[in-house]
Formats: C-alpha cells, structure tokens, sequence
C-alpha cells in the first residue's frame, strides 16, 4: 500500500451509488476496509471477490449463515443486522466513510461515522431531511467533516470555494426535470411504471428515479443545501436544466455566478469527496463544450409537481416535518413499485400524510423524531390503501 492510499468503507455498496463508489475504488485502488449491504447477498459477494475488504455487514439477519458459509476461510470479519452494522462502523479504520445507504434507514450510520470524527461522504440525503440539525450540530462537535456525494451538492460545496458564506446570494439547485418535464398535471394522471422509470440523464435506483419524477428528490435536495450549507430555504433556488451539464451554482453578491460543469456521472462525485481537497485523474468521460453547443435553464411548473413546494414548507415548518414527509413519500414510493397506486397518487399520499402529521413541527429530539417518522408511516398506509381502493 503507498503512503497516499486512501482507506475506504462503503456502506450500501450494492445499491447505485455503491456500485459505483465500488467502481471508483477498483480504478484509484482504494484499500477496501468495510462493505455493507441491506439484504443483496450475491451483490456483496461479489464486491467482497473484486475488492477483498477487511470486513463486511449484511442487514439482513436472515442471510448472516449464508454470508457466514460463503465466506468461510476468507478471513474477512462478518457483521449482521442494524446494530451490527454499527458495530462494524466502529470497529473499522478506515479514514473515509462512503453512506450510499438508502432512506432512512441510512440515519444511524451517518450519525456512528460523525461520532467517530472520520469523514462522511455523504450520499443518503435522507440523514439530513430527517434530522439535519442533529447531523450537522454532531458533526461540528466531534470535528466530522461532510463531502457530500450528490452531485448538485457537490457542485456547491466546490463553487462555495470562490467566496464567503457572507457573501452567498443564492444557491441555484439545478434539476433535470425528469421524465415529466412539461406534462401537466392532468396528463400526469395517467403515465405509467415504465414512463417513471425512464430517466432521461441519470441512471439510478428505482426508488431515487420515481423521487426524481415527481421533484420530490429535488425537495429532498432543497433540504439537504440548507443543512449543509446554512442557508436560508428561500436563498435556494431550483432550476430545470434538462442536460444535467452544470450540476449547480452559487450565485455571489457581486452578481457572479460560479458553477460546476461535468458529465453526468456519480463516479466523480464519490472521487471528490474521497480525494478532497486533491483532484485526481479520473476514469470519467471529459466534458465536450463544443459538442453540446448549448445548455438550456427553465423554472419548475410547480402546479404540476406539488411535492417540490412542500419540501420547501416542511423545513420552513420545522421540527419533525421533513422526517414525517420522507416517511410517507418512502411509503407511497413503494406502493407505486408494486402498482398499488397511480403516479398522482404520490402526491397525495405524501401531502395528506403532512396535512395530518403537522403538530410534529414541534418534535427536535431524535427519539421525537424516530416516533413521528413511524407514525407517518402508519398514516401513509392508511392513505395509500384508501387511494388503492377509489382505483378499483
């Protein structure tokens, strides 16, 4: 190992972002201290083959035999289920932290890694829109430093370089727009599972792809700058930028705009945040100016895309609200997956899940926060299976 080699864990690495951090780490040759995964057996094993990391935890307690008997003779340590995976956080030396853990159940490795003081490249989005101020309070307390792994937060985190926090005029949070863009709300009503799940730019978890079709990632997003760059929600503005070329801006008091412009592609995300402040070769696709010949700026329709304002309303509500939103979108989300509910459908699941929820604004402790996360849940079902129902 030479003297620059970067010591990595990756949790969720069978997942999208994990994959591709994955990639990221087979090409720069990061030496490989932990991998987690959720359930996806064959998706860890075949990491643990191509990357040999020290260790590894599974979520699943079900798969821990079968992980256990696979991996037997290998001398690679083996951890299983959430409290597990914690376990395995603490125990791991490696400098630098890749979250690609999906929703919320990415909340309590955040916070472990931030106990630790290591670095968090931070791709669960989830960890800030559910309990942002406590991430942000905890990493500043144990001296944590947060890359974020977003690409559109990236690009922040770089263009904030060209200035002060004082002198910051707006953030402008680009968004592809998804594969909506332009449809109004009554022909929304009627796309389908396919037509969601075709992203136009980003390939991405199905999950992730519906959230980018009806903007609620972007609401995630809009959440997500204001924890991490402290702003105030109305100094972030999010702009459709079809061709996901410039990732996002920050726009300075001097009326300068500085922004980040790259292909579209998470590996490079993931070798930023792992490599800062150093920049790397990377295995990427270099950006073509000439070939794209233009790029074009548009704002959201939010008449049609509802979910995007909410976000801004629930952080301005504050307390558990952006919490009580994730949960019901992950619900809703989900039901969607499984033809339960119609695209439109989303929406309201998620709004009128907030509607009832809305004295959580008050909720700012994490054990307050986890409760109302579970009772949305529990509203949000209820609200799916009655939208179910009407479809029948």
């Amino acid at each position: 190992m030479n003297g620059n080699q970067k010591k990595i864990a990756i949790l969720g690495a069978t997942g999208s972002v994990g994959r591709q951090a994955a990639s990221v780490a087979a090409s720069r040759a990061y030496s490989v201290d932990l991998l987690t995964a959720g359930s996806d057996l064959s998706g860890l094993l075949e990491l643990c083959s191509a990357l040999s990391p020290r260790a590894v935890a599974i979520a699943d307690e079900n798969k821990r035999e079968e992980l256990r008997e696979a991996l037997s003779g290998s001398g690679i340590r083996i951890y299983s289920g959430a409290e597990g995976i914690l376990e395995a956080i603490a125990d791991s030396s490696a400098e630098v932290f890749i979250n690609s853990i999906l929703g919320e159940a990415g909340l309590m490795p955040t916070l472990e890694v931030i106990k630790r003081g290591s670095r968090l490249a931070l791709a669960n989005k989830e960890s800030l829109v559910i309990a942002g101020d406590i991430v942000m309070n905890s990493a500043r307390e144990s001296g944590s430093e947060i890359i974020p792994v977003d690409s559109e937060h990236s690009a922040i985190f770089q263009s904030l370089k060209a200035g002060r926090h004082s002198e910051i005029k707006k953030i402008l949070l680009t968004a592809s727009g998804g594969p909506f863009y332009g449809k109004s709300a009554e022909e929304l009503s009627g796309v389908t599972l396919a037509d969601t799940l075709a992203h136009p730019t980003w390939k991405m978890g199905r999950k992730i792809t519906v959230d980018s079709a009806t903007l609620m990632n972007k609401g995630f997003e809009l959440i997500e700058a204001v924890h991490l760059f402290g702003v105030a929600p109305s100094k972030v503005e999010v702009i459709i930028h079809r061709e996901s070329i410039l990732h996002s801006a920050v726009e300075y008091i001097d009326n300068t705009v500085i922004g980040e412009l790259s292909s579209p592609d998470m590996r490079s995300c993931v070798q930023y945040a792992v490599d800062y402040p150093d920049r790397c070769e990377s295995a990427t696709e270099p950006l073509d100016l000439i070939k794209l010949s233009r790029l074009t700026f548009a704002a959201p329709d939010r008449e049609a895309f509802p979910l995007l304002s909410l976000a801004s309303d629930m952080i301005e509500a504050g307390g558990a609200m952006p919490a009580v939103m994730n949960a019901a979108d992950e619900v809703a989300v989900a039901a969607f997956l499984e033809g339960k509910i119609g695209f439109t459908d989303i929406s309201k699941t998620v709004i009128s899940t907030t509607d009832r929820m809305y004295s959580a604004r008050s909720h700012t402790s994490l054990p307050d926060i986890i409760t109302s996360d579970r009772e949305a849940r529990i509203y949000a079902r209820e609200a799916v299976c009655a939208l179910a129902k009407q479809s029948i």
